[in-house]
């Protein structure tokens, strides 16, 4: 059964969203218990990676330049356009906190399941994971104005448990036991990790769901912004590293559309305004659409042309 789900995750994870907008009370109810999942998850994911290649691979300029252009450029272009547009401070203090959201921890398998590195994928979110707090922190200090009143203690900690907490004891657990011994108790977890990620999307897209049933029209004005939203984060990141080759575009395109914004919502909390949790719930179906289509797209391309005479 979980070979099952594994091979087919990207359709299990976009009919998991779809599952969750149908049924909002099942979704809310899944929601206070995510915070746990994705603690786990963070930790299986990081245990099944080399420290030293990771390390390595966070050393590169290259990868800080993605992390900047995740966070920093795309909240500058996408925030400015929003209120360009008339988005309200609400709308837009919430699509600020998705701009600095970093990419999903679930992005190197996708990329792995696309035939592509998946180092560099986790070094790209690592890195950009790792500069959310400050671009958070900077967003909302200058869109909230004078309502902002983050508890910088309770940030610290929350930062502390779900960031640097699973890489410490992934760092510890590869510092005490040894290799072979790890991978194998990887190999264990892995078959697990795949069910753990169903949780997101079941679990975030319920107060997009629960606002459908009560005003449809401004939650598909949401699902028009999430789908808009995702749309400008691939081309922008694929044009830039359109130069680097299609592996490159593709890697840094993925990643930019993931985002994390559990992870976000559980450090900020109530600070990203009442429009947030709306937002991230409607975007979890274009964020676990993009999957399908890229490896639809992928097939696609990877088809031969039929010759004239056949």
């Amino acid at each position: 059964m979980l070979a099952f789900l594994a091979k087919h995750s990207a359709l299990c994870l976009f009919i998991a969203a779809l599952i969750g907008f149908a049924f909002p009370s099942v979704s809310l109810a899944l929601f206070p218990f995510l915070p746990y999942v994705l603690f786990a998850l963070m930790l299986f994911t990081l245990l099944g990676i080399h420290q030293g290649l990771l390390v390595k691979a966070l050393a590169q300029w290259q990868v800080w330049v993605y992390a900047l252009i995740h966070s920093v450029l795309l909240t500058i272009l996408t925030c400015s356009l929003a209120w360009l547009l008339g988005a309200s401070a609400p709308l837009l203090l919430a699509i600020s906190g998705i701009c600095a959201t970093g990419s999903l921890f679930a992005t190197p398998a996708i990329i792995r399941s696309l035939g592509m590195d998946a180092l560099i994928a986790m070094a790209y979110t690592i890195a950009s994971t790792l500069l959310m707090p400050v671009v958070l922190f900077i967003n909302l200090t200058v869109l909230s104005g004078d309502s902002f009143s983050l508890d910088l203690q309770s940030y610290a900690v929350r930062l502390v448990i779900f960031i640097f907490g699973p890489m410490l004891f992934a760092a510890l657990f590869h510092a005490l036991i040894k290799p072979e011994k790890l991978k194998r108790i990887h190999n264990k977890l892995a078959q697990f990790t795949i069910v753990l990620v169903f949780s997101f999307p079941l679990g975030l897209v319920g107060p997009f769901g629960a606002m459908w049933q009560n005003d449809s029209g401004y939650a598909l004005e949401l699902l028009a912004i999430s789908v808009a939203i995702c749309i400008l984060f691939f081309i922008i990141a694929y044009g830039l590293y359109r130069k680097r080759g299609r592996e490159a575009s593709m890697i840094a395109a993925v990643s930019a559309v993931n985002r994390n914004v559990l992870l976000t919502y559980t450090v900020a909390g109530a600070a990203l305004g009442p429009a947030f949790l709306p937002l991230i719930g409607a975007i979890q179906l274009p964020i676990y659409l993009q999957p399908l289509l890229v490896r639809w797209g992928t097939r696609l391309k990877q088809v031969p042309p039929q010759s004239a005479d056949q």
